[in-house]
């Protein structure tokens, strides 16, 4: 079954990029377009819709704003010229945000990412179980886990995932993807619960949408960490934390 998709954006060629691209892709249908928010709650009420494509400046009323006061169901994807809002907007459960000029592939990322997540939702819950140690952990504490693993599960299947295997997490809305050396995984569990339980001395969160296996890291530049095959950006707010976790006293000096 396609996903019903709704373009939201005031400018034609980017409503026009936009639409040659979900007709490029095989499991997406678009249901609508509208050039502002208050049209586009016309088309929200009247059929439901799977992914939500929102630019955030627009005469009226911006889509910032629009999130906030009109909730959907939909998988939001804004998609903009201005990259500062980016903090912002995942704060109102936005699940992916792309910037202008939107390249196919990091739309077809994005989408992807959508239906997975509908995909997981349809299918049921799934939860994580990490080994406890030593009885229950004090409230706000991390300690390390002195085993190699923990279980997820997903579609009524258990997986074992260890420590040395996961690359990194990404947050999706209350689900996580979990990207492994061989595959990812999509686990219903925020990122804050699975920040508190996996070990702090293998993992560390990078940015309010990622936690990253430090041992994964090949390269650090500006702040952006390359885990091989994506690069992850860090938080300015975390910067200083963040690399101090992963240099620690192994930095070579003069």
């Amino acid at each position: 079954m396609k996903l019903k998709c709704l373009i939201v954006d005031d400018e034609p060629i980017a409503r026009k990029v936009l639409q040659e691209f979900i007709e490029d892709i095989d499991y997406l249908e678009l249901a609508g377009q509208a050039e502002n928010p208050l049209k586009a709650m016309k088309l929200l009420r009247e059929q439901e819709i799977d992914i939500l494509f929102l630019d955030i400046n627009m005469p009226k009323i911006n889509g910032i704003d629009f999130l906030k006061s009109t909730p959907t169901g939909a998988c939001v994807i804004i998609t903009t010229a201005y990259a500062e809002y980016a903090v912002e907007s995942y704060g109102l459960d936005v699940l992916d945000y792309v910037v202008k000029p939107i390249a196919f592939d990091r739309l077809l990322k994005a989408c992807n990412k959508a239906r997975e997540y509908r995909a997981l939702r349809q299918g049921g819950g799934a939860g994580l179980s990490i080994p406890a140690v030593g009885g229950p952990p004090s409230p706000g504490l991390r300690r390390p886990v002195t085993d190699d693993h923990f279980f997820i599960k997903s579609s009524n299947q258990i997986e074992k995932v260890y420590y040395d295997k996961l690359i990194y997490v990404e947050a999706m809305l209350n689900y996580v993807m979990l990207y492994t050396e061989v595959k990812k995984m999509m686990v219903y569990v925020t990122i804050k619960s699975l920040e508190e339980q996996l070990p702090a001395d293998i993992f560390i969160k990078v940015h309010k949408s990622f936690i990253v296996n430090m041992n994964k890291i090949k390269s650090i530049e500006g702040n952006i960490l390359d885990m091989g095959n994506e690069k992850i950006t860090i938080s300015q707010s975390l910067r200083e934390k963040v690399i101090n976790a992963i240099v620690k006293d192994k930095m070579i000096r003069r």
